[in-house]
């Protein structure tokens, strides 16, 4: 009977639920339903107070509809709708004043004729999805070290309230969340409060049920209006404690702790520390680019330390001469530190470092110079490049310079010291030890090595004088008696490997196809080898070469060490330093595994394990904050789904690259952006994947050089961008799209560095996600989840300065591109 009479009426339900949350409703219902029986009337107005009644319902959409769906938070919980739920949703929120029965239905009843559309539409659905995904590729952005850390916890509690200011009479509202010393309150927009004004409010709903003392109310001051509603604005509000109630912030204190369980801390700032510091931590160890750090002592600047990971610890070996000092302390003088400072006027300085070296009497020389440098030396400039590239030491750097803070080297954990017994103690600011070493670092040098050999066959063909040779040593560095110290400091992370490693030098014998090298062993494990060759090698990941070690063969008699199969995984761009994995084939054992499994064994105590504990505590993680919070390049991270790579995410840090600007000046850096103009879908497919899912965490990054016309005139960024993307490091391939493009567009040539991930660095982010899965374990997993997809992660560098010389174009063209090109940069920076 009363399904049949709501049926009957359906109509003017329908047409009373448009009324519902306004302040005359009593009224507009007692005259729609004036023809209707008692008990009619009353069955009504039944229905309209359930369709009232707020609920907490979890909307997930997924799968259900044809539209993108995305995360959508209302009060603490994360709902999954697309654009078109969502708009049902925010207008009946607005319309009802809360999420009530009759917004959770509205959306409910738009979900179901979309799927409807879906079920009984495939063939125009479907191919409308299919276009959306083949056309754009979706993918977050991550703000670098954005995320804060609170002082302590804030509550999700909403209870009634009334505030007042400006001698206003009190007015109505309610709480969002509260904490100790602040509270988010939700308040009807026709009311204004500016930045900083001070507001008393009254806790109406808590002075009900407990004694406060409170007559006179508390004093809040405003930090910021956030207008996400139509009809209601969340205002953020900071205690002042003019009250000094020290019975009433006890009561507060344990109120919160009582019941945070029940009603669910505020996990928001938390959530976007836990991804913020995921991705950061697979970006950092990956990079391919040398991080060092510049202090200054009596007005002069020095490099002093320098942050190396696996992938970047060949450049500085490269500048390690045969006492095993570091060159950076001749190469980056402070003369040609105050030189770079003074080109141009950006945070971010660049330049290019072209270096060689010159062994003598066993004794190693460098020889270097930036192409600002020749530039002003143009009489020597084909004399050095053209001597140089003959070296099979010659190499090409692109150096950025930008400003680096001390204090950048504390980043405390986005928890609040209330959080946990451990947290205040890991909150705690680096070591009085850590703070001297960077106190006086000033700024922060990257050097990316760009070298290929085009670019080496070119230089190889400029013409010099011989006889002019010595004027070479306008570029030399003389060999100092007492070389500075620079601290070299390797990044601490997960190890991921599957054998500890042991630093251990011994002779080495390499034959590959009857040619014999001398070699010696950097380090070892049970499993494999790192070796440095005196020589070049010609070898390529997946050879096979055969290993002997004569000295370690006179300790032994039970086994023969020579001729021992291992494969190639990896070499340095000098093709000096080679990783190798024992190869056992069919074998069951392999002689150089069961010999240096033995004799770990028997050594432990002797043996010094190659990642040892840090000389410093606590510098590595100082020097990563201080990286994390300058990140200058454009990281990027592809996601695996199924047997598929997709892009799934951009970093973006401090210093926004060209690609960021680019992507700024359509609206495209907000929280997500669309990568498909810049890396289509096409060439994350075609070029990218077939490499990289093939490759093992273990192998050094695969290179791409990746082509950007761009027009700026054009409004849409898929009719302003071409994009041209190929395998490896020669740009000649992209010579017609550039040249076709270099009088009217702008330019970009990037160089992309790409690898495989491994699992992630869980215990850099165990406390946050232990903390947020004691209240939310569902959002824990789903972190994890997000974190555990990340298969690979690139850098993106801009070498276009270096690679338009290579390709030769009018140089009249090029440099007026390049004067419209900063014009244009500078306009949107």
């Amino acid at each position: 009977m009363t399904e049949d009479t709501l049926l009957k009426y359906e109509d003017l339900i329908t047409e009373l639920k448009q009324y519902l949350g306004n302040p005359k409703f009593n009224l507009i219902f007692k005259t729609k339903t004036a023809e209707l029986t008692k008990p009619e009337q009353f069955l009504v107005k039944m229905e309209m107070s359930r369709l009232s009644q707020p609920v907490d319902r979890f909307i997930d959409l997924r799968g259900l509809v044809i539209g993108q769906v995305k995360p959508y938070e209302y009060n603490g919980r994360h709902h999954f709708m697309d654009e078109i739920a969502i708009k049902v949703f925010e207008e009946g929120v607005n319309q009802y004043g809360d999420y009530t029965l009759a917004v959770y239905e509205a959306v409910m009843s738009a979900q179901s004729t979309q799927r409807f559309l879906k079920e009984q539409a495939p063939d125009v659905a479907s191919t409308q999805l299919q276009t959306d995904i083949d056309s754009k590729i979706y993918t977050d952005v991550i703000k670098f070290a954005s995320y804060e850390s609170r002082s302590e916890e804030r509550m999700n509690y909403s209870i009634k309230i009334t505030i007042g200011f400006d001698d206003t009479k009190k007015i109505s509202a309610t709480t969002s969340d509260i904490s100790l010393s602040g509270c988010k309150i939700k308040l009807a927009k026709q009311y204004k409060l500016k930045k900083e004004q001070l507001i008393t409010i009254h806790l109406i709903g808590l002075e009900q049920d407990f004694e406060l003392g409170l007559k006179n109310g508390i004093q809040y001051e405003v930090v910021a209006v956030e207008g996400t509603l139509k009809e209601f604005n969340y205002v953020r509000l900071k205690r002042t404690f003019v009250e000094n109630n020290r019975g009433f912030d006890s009561f507060l204190v344990n109120f919160i702790n009582g019941n945070k369980r029940r009603y669910k801390v505020n996990l928001d700032n938390t959530l976007d520390a836990v991804i913020s510091k995921g991705y950061e931590q697979y970006y950092i160890p990956r990079v391919t680019s040398l991080y060092v750090f510049l202090t200054e002592k009596n007005q002069q600047y020095y490099p002093s330390i320098s942050l190396t990971t696996e992938n970047n610890v060949f450049i500085q070996r490269y500048f390690s001469d045969e006492r095993q000092n570091s060159s950076l302390y001749s190469l980056l003088n402070h003369q040609r530190i105050s030189q770079i400072l003074t080109n141009s006027l950006s945070a971010v300085r660049e330049d290019y470092l072209y270096t060689f070296t010159h062994a003598v009497a066993g004794k190693v020389y460098y020889y270097s110079a930036t192409r600002t440098e020749l530039e002003k030396k143009p009489e020597l400039r084909n004399l050095f490049l053209g001597f140089g590239s003959q070296k099979d030491s010659w190499q090409c750097f692109k150096l950025q310079l930008m400003p680096s803070h001390p204090q950048d080297s504390f980043i405390p954990l986005s928890l609040p010291n209330t959080a946990g017994k451990n947290i205040e103690k890991l909150n705690k600011p680096p070591s009085p030890r850590v703070e001297g070493i960077v106190k006086n670092v000033k700024y922060m040098v990257i050097l990316t090595a760009i070298t290929n050999s085009a670019e080496n066959s070119l230089y190889r063909k400029l013409s010099y004088d011989t006889a002019s040779i010595n004027q070479l040593k306008h570029f030399g560095h003389t060999k100092l008696k007492h070389v500075p110290y620079l601290n070299i400091v390797p990044l601490e992370y997960v190890n991921l490997r599957a054998s500890e490693r042991y630093l251990y030098k011994t002779d080495v014998l390499i034959k590959s196809n009857n040619t014999v090298l001398q070699a010696k062993t950097c380090d070892f494990s049970a499993m494999g080898l790192q070796l440095e060759s005196s020589l070049p090698v010609n070898f390529k990941s997946g050879d096979i070469v055969s290993i002997s070690f004569p000295d370690l063969q006179k300790i032994t008699k039970k086994y023969q060490l020579s001729n021992l199969k291992y494969e190639v995984i990896a070499i340095n761009k000098s093709f000096t330093l080679i990783n190798l994995k024992a190869n056992t084939g069919n074998d069951l054992t392999h002689t150089g595994v069961t010999f240096f499994t033995q004799l770990i064994d028997s050594n432990k105590n002797k043996l010094t394990i190659a990642e040892e504990a840090p000389k410093v505590q606590g510098l590595s993680t100082a020097l990563r904050n201080m990286v994390t919070k300058s990140v200058c390049q454009f990281p990027f991270y592809l996601h695996k789904e199924g047997a598929h790579f997709k892009a799934g995410a951009i970093g973006l840090g401090l210093y926004p690259s060209p690609l960021h600007t680019i992507l700024q000046s359509f609206g495209l850096l907000g929280s997500r952006t669309d990568l498909s103009s810049i890396i289509t879908p096409e060439q994350v497919i075609n070029v990218i994947t077939p490499l990289i899912k093939e490759r093992s965490r273990q192998d050094p990054p695969l290179e791409f050089t990746l082509a950007i016309n761009f027009d700026p005139r054009k409004n849409d960024i898929k009719e302003s961008i071409t994009s041209y993307c190929i395998v490896g490091d020669d740009y000649n391939d992209c010579h017609e799209q550039v040249s076709n493009g270099i009088a009217s567009e702008l330019i970009f040539i990037i160089r992309l560095y790409i690898s495989r991930t491994g699992r992630p660095d869980t215990d850099y982010l165990s406390n946050e996600l232990m903390y947020v899965s004691q209240y939310a374990l569902h959002k824990a997993k789903d972190l994890e989840s997000v974190l555990w997809s990340v298969a690979g992660v690139g850098d993106a560098v801009d070498i276009t300065d270096e690679a338009l010389r290579q390709l030769g174009l009018n140089q009249q063209l090029v440099e007026q591109m390049n004067r419209r090109k900063l014009l244009w940069l500078n306009r949107l920076r």
